[in-house]
């Protein structure tokens, strides 16, 4: 049994198997996918051995008939039933409290070292979210890589906007960050941590040059800044931004922060980071020495044709120690991107985080992402980015939404909108500034809400 964490993580082999840096460029350019999937297979064969020392898998498994043997390969994996957050916390009350999808027993005083965090409870009662120091520490380095990747580099003073406590996020990015980019590091969390009019005085003291964290809060950070008179591109000078874009309109995003690039990242909590762009920002890419991601119809749960949207579908093949993660459905939708890669890398691609298919609504049966709503209202130069979407309890679908100004047209202008991009006729409510923070939470949460579903 290693007696700490870093005998336990194991560096050097880690280290062969996802290459960072230079090493993982060329790494993605030369590898075959004939290669990849040889390497893919290799990692996935201990994966499947490890669950099967877990009273989870065995009974997930076992419950469809599944036993050892089985599964022979990657090429297997299909055979599995897949699993998501509502089996956890099953898990969780039947074995509480860390259920026993963990594999080990916390009443053992030499179990091998367990990090512990939790989701942020976005979707529900928060999770708990268990790692073993080799998982912990390829998430880790996964996420350094991509923001290698993406350009930052020592000299870099990095921002976050990522909420701590018990929640998972900002541990991890600045456990990436630290360990893998050597840039220096500013913690200051959510609005709820550190207020947001003194994280923009931060961002000035300290000459913060990039910014990580979720599209929503830095928008609103941009708006703090300007209201305590601080000028972006003098006072705080970021070149760049990089977390969860959604399908965030960049442009607005890149004009509130002076001209900074922005980078999208897609991951969750049980998994880390599975994809993100690089410097091509032609797609996200994803990490498949890392990740085997499958994208499944929302309805059937079969594989979906090149360029449909579909669920994604997670196995980590680094997750051989604590918690391994076969087939785990994010049930946040994307789909896959097309054409060569500008950078040569051998690697899929997709489009991103494209909204989650058990937060979408149907209306008059055709189906809605909240998500979306943003992006398309982003073409008015009267709104002002920040929207709620509400459900009522007879079905009537509701959009209310930010503006600066009321051109008598205005609703009338956004409902065409939405109905023409969205394919659905919706009601529009027009607000000030600020009138949508008490639904959708936005300086509280590391993500915000989107959607309020009176039916229920």
């Amino acid at each position: 049994m290693p007696s700490n964490y870093f005998e336990a993580a194991g560096i050097e082999a880690m280290l062969a198997d996802h290459p960072v840096g230079a090493d993982f460029e060329e790494l993605a350019r030369s590898l075959s996918r004939d290669e990849l999937f040889a390497r893919q297979d290799r990692l996935f064969r201990r994966c499947v051995a490890r669950a099967w020392r877990t009273g989870f898998y065995r009974r997930l498994w076992g419950g469809a008939g599944i036993e050892p043997g089985d599964i022979r390969g990657l090429a297997d994996i299909g055979k599995l039933p897949v699993f998501d957050k509502s089996d956890l916390m099953a898990s969780i009350e039947a074995h509480p409290p860390f259920g026993d999808f963990g594999g080990f027993d916390p009443r053992d005083a030499d179990h091998e070292p367990v990090i512990f965090h939790t989701t942020s409870g976005t979707t529900g009662r928060p999770q708990p979210l268990l790692f073993g120091a080799k998982s912990r520490e390829v998430q880790n380095l996964l996420l350094g890589r991509v923001y290698r990747l993406q350009g930052i580099v020592g000299s870099d003073v990095v921002h976050s906007v990522y909420g701590h406590g018990p929640i998972n996020g900002g541990h991890y990015v600045r456990e990436a960050a630290l360990h893998w980019t050597n840039a220096i590091f500013l913690s200051a969390g959510t609005g709820v941590e550190t207020p947001s009019m003194r994280q923009v005085e931060l961002m000035r003291d300290f000459g913060v040059t990039v910014i990580v964290g979720f599209a929503d809060y830095l928008k609103r950070l941009a708006e703090v800044a300007a209201e305590q008179g601080l000028v972006i591109g003098r006072d705080i000078r970021v070149r760049m931004i990089s977390g969860q874009m959604g399908r965030e309109n960049r442009a607005a995003i890149t004009q509130l922060w002076g001209g900074a690039e922005c980078y999208d990242w897609y991951g969750v909590g049980d998994t880390g980071i599975i994809a993100g762009e690089g410097p091509d920002r032609d797609g996200l890419y994803v990490m498949e020495d890392a990740h085997y991601l499958e994208l499944l119809d929302v309805d059937t749960g079969h594989p979906v044709t090149p360029g449909a949207q579909g669920d994604m579908v997670c196995t980590c093949l680094f997750k051989d120690d604590i918690y391994p993660v076969i087939r785990f459905n994010t049930h946040d939708v994307s789909m896959e991107r097309s054409g060569a890669s500008a950078l040569g890398f051998n690697l899929r691609r997709i489009e991103g985080f494209l909204g989650r298919s058990d937060n979408m609504v149907k209306v008059k049966g055709i189906n809605v992402f909240p998500q979306a709503v943003g992006p398309v209202l982003d073409a008015l130069p009267e709104f002002l980015g920040e929207f709620v979407c509400r459900v009522a309890a007879d079905g009537a679908f509701t959009v209310m939404a930010e503006v600066s100004g009321r051109p008598p047209d205005l609703a009338d202008r956004m409902r065409e909108l939405l109905k023409r991009q969205l394919g659905i006729a919706v009601e529009v409510e027009l607000v000030n500034r600020g009138g949508t923070a008490r639904l959708s939470e936005v300086d509280r949460r590391q993500k915000p809400i989107r959607l309020v579903d009176e039916r229920a």
